[in-house]
């Protein structure tokens, strides 16, 4: 599952938690929605990490 698949579905999960008084999928959720944040945050930060690596090399090569 994506990171943004795991924010979506992590926060359908709490919700569904509070709404039926499920402490336990509540908190299942949030750490399924916090867990996706980070794996977004990661792959994001690897994308700029690639970006700037060939910006680096494109500038070394003369381009």
């Amino acid at each position: 599952m994506s990171g943004e698949a795991d924010q979506i579905a992590g926060k359908a999960k709490e919700l569904q938690g509070k709404v039926t008084g499920d402490k336990e999928l509540e908190s299942e959720g949030k750490t399924q929605h916090g867990a996706g944040k980070i794996e977004h945050a990661v792959g994001d930060a690897g994308d700029k990490l690639k970006g700037a690596g060939e910006a680096l090399k494109n500038t070394a090569d003369g381009r």
